[in-house]
């Protein structure tokens, strides 16, 4: 049995990473085997890129960025994604694809048309998809309170960034899910970390239904 994609994208502050966490482990509890990863990053190169895409203090172009977003992705998919996937276990992604266009193609360079092109084909060549996203959305005011909070205190390059680029991205995420609303499911994130995964679980139940566990 192949195995399945999900992934959880959304602004900063949306509570990607504790939901992420919360349903692998959900599913490990009832018998499922899943690899929690994350975006950028997953593996050894891919978190080299990562802390130099978000904390290398390089200014990139538009067009580096994303290629080295998807140089991160590139490996993540041929060295963990895919080899997960053939083995059907369930793959919980903390960002993928959905993430660069969102931040690069409308945060970083304003809508673009063909930086978003350029993403689009890049997205093209990858060898999969994700088979369900999860689009967790706050109002502005919660995902600063909730960055503040945050007890690191390390921002980095995109947190640090302006309301009207936060502005931006969640009318990228916004534009994906409308796009893509057979595999985009929204999901109202300001609310307890238990009922929103409530809402996610209820979500993702009939994809489980033959799967075991």
């Amino acid at each position: 049995m192949r195995g399945l994609f999900i992934t959880f994208e959304g602004g900063e502050g949306a509570g990607k990473s504790t939901q992420a966490r919360l349903l692998a482990d959900h599913l490990r509890a009832h018998g499922h085997d899943v690899d929690l990863t994350r975006e950028p990053g997953g593996t050894e190169a891919a978190e080299a890129l990562r802390d130099f895409l978000l904390f290398g203090g390089h200014d990139l172009s538009a067009r580096a960025e994303v290629l080295t977003h998807f140089a991160a992705r590139a490996d993540h998919v041929d060295r963990r994604i895919l080899p997960a996937l053939a083995q059907g276990r369930i793959v919980v992604c903390d960002r993928f694809a959905d993430s660069t266009e969102a931040y690069q193609g409308y945060g970083v360079s304003h809508a673009d048309t063909g930086l978003l092109d350029m993403i689009g084909q890049l997205r093209a060549m990858l060898p999969v998809q994700p088979d369900l996203t999860f689009v967790l959305q706050v109002p502005p005011d919660v995902a600063r309170d909730r960055l503040r909070q945050r007890a690191d205190g390390r921002a980095d390059r995109y947190e640090a960034e302006d309301a009207a680029f936060h502005a931006r991205v969640a009318a990228g995420f916004d534009a994906i899910a409308r796009r893509d609303a057979a595999r985009c499911h929204r999901i109202d994130a300001s609310g307890d970390a238990g009922g929103v995964q409530q809402a996610i679980r209820a979500v993702l139940a009939p994809r489980l239904a033959g799967r075991g566990g």
